[in-house]
Formats: C-alpha cells, sequence, structure tokens
C-alpha cells in the first residue's frame, strides 16, 4: 500500500509541476496556485481511477520506448552480428536468413540447445548460423574459446566445435589439447596460435558486442529482430525464422 501511494504522490506531483510549468500559469498568483492544486486533489480524490489509468499509460509508454531503444541498438548492430570476417559461418553461408548463436563450450544449456539448433539448420537448408564465441563460465571456457578460434587457421573449425560441444568434464587445457588432437589438428601449432593477440581481441569483441546487446547469459540466439535467450523449443525457433523471412520480403 506504501509502495501504491508513493507512486501516486509522486505522479500527482508531476502533473502539478507541469500544469504549472505551462506560460498561461505564470501570472498566477500564489493565492490562485493554492486554489488550483486544491482542486486538482479534489479532483484526483473523486476519481482516483484517473491516476491509475495515467500511471498505467506512462508504464506503456516506458516499455514502448526500452523495446525501441532496443531495437534500434539491435539494428545498429546488424553487421557485426551477421558480417563479422572473425566469425565461422555454419549451416548454409548463401542462405537468405542468419541466426547468430553466443555460446560457452562449458554451457550445459549450450549442449542442450545443440540438436535443436543443428535440426533446424539441417531441415531448413538455407540459414546462415554465425558462431560467437561467448565464454563467460571461467578460465577454462576462454581457452576453449581461444584454442576454437585458432582452429580456423587449419580448416578445422567445424569438426573441433562439434567435438568440444561433446566433450563431458571441466575442459581444462590438456583435455583441450588431446581433442584437438583426436580431431586432426596440429596441436603445437594450435597452442602457439592460441596465444596470439588477435585471438584476445576477437573474444574481446565479442564480449563487447554482447554488452551492447544486453546479452549477459549462454546460449542466446538472434534472428531477425529478435533476441532469444536461453533454449528454445524447435518450434519456437521455426516460428522466429518464418517471422524473420516474412519481415525480410516486406522490406
Amino acid at each position: 500500500m506504501y509502495k501504491r501511494d508513493k507512486i501516486f504522490a509522486t505522479l500527482l506531483a508531476t502533473i502539478i509541476c507541469l500544469l504549472f510549468s505551462f506560460p498561461a500559469q505564470a501570472e498566477m498568483t500564489a493565492q490562485e496556485k493554492t486554489a488550483l492544486k486544491a482542486k486538482i486533489l479534489e479532483v484526483l480524490n473523486e476519481n482516483p481511477e484517473l491516476l491509475i489509468t495515467a500511471l498505467h499509460g506512462l508504464q506503456q509508454r516506458v516499455e514502448q520506448e526500452q523495446e525501441q531503444a532496443k531495437l534500434t541498438t539491435l539494428q545498429n548492430q546488424r553487421k557485426a552480428l551477421e558480417q563479422d570476417p572473425d566469425s565461422f559461418v555454419a549451416g548454409n553461408p548463401a542462405g537468405d536468413i542468419t541466426l547468430v548463436e553466443f555460446f560457452d563450450y562449458r554451457c550445459g544449456y549450450c549442449k542442450k540447445a545443440r540438436p535443436v539448433v543443428e535440426k533446424l539448420v539441417t531441415e531448413d537448408g538455407n540459414i546462415r548460423l554465425v558462431m560467437k564465441e561467448f565464454p563467460i563460465l571461467g578460465p577454462n571456457s576462454e581457452t576453449a574459446s581461444k584454442a576454437a578460434i585458432a582452429a580456423m587457421a587449419q580448416g578445422k573449425y567445424q569438426q573441433f566445435h562439434d567435438a568440444l560441444m561433446a566433450a563431458k568434464g571441466g575442459l581444462g587445457r590438456a583435455q583441450i589439447l588431446q581433442i584437438a588432437a583426436d580431431t586432426g589438428l596440429d596441436r603445437d601449432k594450435l597452442a602457439e596460435d592460441m596465444q596470439k593477440a588477435y585471438i584476445a581481441d576477437i573474444i574481446r569483441k565479442n564480449r563487447q558486442l554482447a554488452a551492447r546487446l544486453e546479452i549477459s547469459g549462454t546460449p542466446a540466439f538472434v534472428i531477425g529482430d529478435a533476441i532469444v535467450p536461453g533454449v528454445a523449443s524447435l518450434e519456437q525457433m521455426q516460428q522466429l525464422v518464418a517471422q524473420a523471412r516474412a519481415d525480410c520480403q516486406s522490406c
């Protein structure tokens, strides 16, 4: 009750301030202003639903402005999301729809989402899947991402990515390098390349992009104008793909 009364009082004060801000009120005497304030209070006391309606409208307006701000940010980051040459593109590189995934190799939910994403991309056949290395679960996650990015230089990113996602355990450095060797990567070259500055820069760039989009967890997907946190069902993802295609055709 106290919180609601405080909100009403704040809203009332705002209404009164707005009324007194009009040029016509500038010439009012203190007595006239007091009388007007009393009249406003009387009207609002007799019609409290006016406050509720105004508060509801204000809340809707704030939410709409927040959603529009998020959409504007997403549109401004479209190139970084979909056309970054440092991000591996799986699926159909020439596809008409782009699905961006932010993931961490040690994230259980990412592993759970993996078969859904694979089925979606395979069955559709016309989706570009942009992979954003986004290690957020500690040093081992960052080591795994550095190794995966370094694997691009040897042309085995996809195979290594799949093996890391399927791996059990904590993914320590020794385990990661053994998985690399099992995948056919040059283990020594990979270990050397992992230390290069450009790899850390790619991870830093992905983190900055995620922050701008208010993405803080994994997995997170971006498709069309939608940002989808967490694991979604195949049906939900298919609906988002269909919506993105419809929006694209109406551009």
